[in-house]
């Protein structure tokens, strides 16, 4: 996406109310799709004061980076379930006639080996043309989905992306900002994660260090399938992930690094919803319960011995993890686990919303089209 200027970025008009019972004008909609290594997730929204409000959605596990760890390429069978997926996004993006949309793709696309391939059928198959974002791209968009929970009181801010293929860990510095308007200098982040932007007449924050860490839920998984005890595979899948992270400049100044008082880990992913709806004993999904839940770490350890114990059979059976996620549950938390441990903070913020929300808030940013207001 081509830069815009930072005016486009603080400058909201108000937002159009559609009567009731009238379709939204195709003018004012926008749409993000997110092509994963596990799930094709798209939303087609409208922009309402300073959020937008959800027309339609669309979410599928496709599993198109289903063997790709061992083979370097995507399978006929996950590309055509990729793209009977994408074939239903076509139908509703045409239904609601968007003209405003991004559609990106990700980690199993970045890493494959018959990419062009695949993205000339679905070019041919759906009409639609994707655009496979760089990582620092994907990091950028899943901090700009986050900003709503973002404290007042957090100076220090991370927020953890686990994906299907990649883990994406961006820590940004807010203390130069005012408390009231932190949210709002997320959302201005614009091309790159640079340490020290600056030039902006607007508050600014920081992006001290970020990384993208090429492993994910599935490909973790894949990485030790052969470990058929779960409480071994889930040691040496953590372990795997703490050398990983080594490098990640925050990880080793941690004891030296920012105070819990007013450090804030947001994540952001399936594993950390499907956590929380865990702990709240949800037997049914309830995002206005999830989203924004803060959980200590004794409270994720307790869900984590939870999963452990109920092994294979009963993490199948359990309605909280869901049978598209209980196969990739236990690496999800190794991740989880494993950052809660080794960063300065007892408390997790949970985060419904990724890298869609981050694209549709980016779009409507640089079109100027959200109301000045709290984000």
């Amino acid at each position: 996406m081509a830069a815009r200027s930072d005016k486009g970025a603080a400058v909201f008009p108000k937002a159009v109310e559609p009567a009731p019972h009238q379709k939204p004008d195709a003018v004012s909609l926008y749409a993000a799709l997110d092509l994963g290594t596990n799930s094709c997730r798209m939303l087609v929204a409208q922009p309402k004061g300073s959020q937008f409000h959800v027309i339609d959605s669309f979410s599928k596990s496709v599993q198109l980076g289903r063997g790709l760890e061992q083979h370097g390429s995507l399978s006929r069978a996950s590309i055509n379930r990729t793209i009977a997926a994408l074939k239903v996004c076509r139908k509703k993006l045409d239904h609601h006639k968007v003209k405003n949309m991004r559609l990106v793709a990700t980690e199993a696309c970045r890493r494959a080996s018959n990419c062009a391939e695949f993205m000339a059928r679905v070019t041919g198959e759906t009409g639609l043309t994707l655009e496979i974002i760089r990582p620092e791209e994907e990091a950028r968009l899943a901090v700009i989905s986050c900003a709503p929970l973002v404290s007042r009181h957090t100076e220090q801010l991370l927020v953890v992306d686990i994906g299907g293929g990649s883990t994406e860990l961006v820590w940004v510095d807010l203390s130069k900002v005012a408390p009231t308007e932190r949210a709002r200098a997320i959302m201005r982040l614009k091309q790159g994660l640079k340490p020290g932007q600056g030039g902006s007449p607007f508050p600014v924050a920081e992006v001290v260090d970020w990384i993208s860490v090429p492993v994910g839920v599935a490909t973790l998984k894949d990485q030790f399938s052969d470990v058929s005890d779960d409480s071994a595979r889930f040691a040496l899948m953590s372990c795997h992930f703490e050398e990983l992270i080594a490098g990640f400049s925050p990880y080793q100044t941690a004891s030296e690094g920012p105070a819990q008082s007013n450090f804030q880990v947001i994540g952001t992913s399936g594993t950390v919803t499907t956590v929380a709806a865990s702990h709240l004993g949800l037997r049914r999904y309830d995002r206005g319960k999830v989203d924004g839940l803060r959980m200590t770490s004794g409270q994720i350890d307790t869900v984590v011995k939870e999963y452990l114990a109920m092994g294979v059979h009963g993490r199948q059976r359990d309605p909280r993890i869901g049978k598209d996620r209980q196969a990739l549950i236990l690496s999800g938390v190794a991740i989880l686990q494993t950052l809660m441990r080794v960063w300065p903070t007892d408390r997790l913020s949970v985060a419904d919303r990724g890298l869609r929300e981050g694209l549709l808030y980016a779009q409507m940013s640089a079109d100027g089209v959200l109301e000045d207001g709290p984000v």
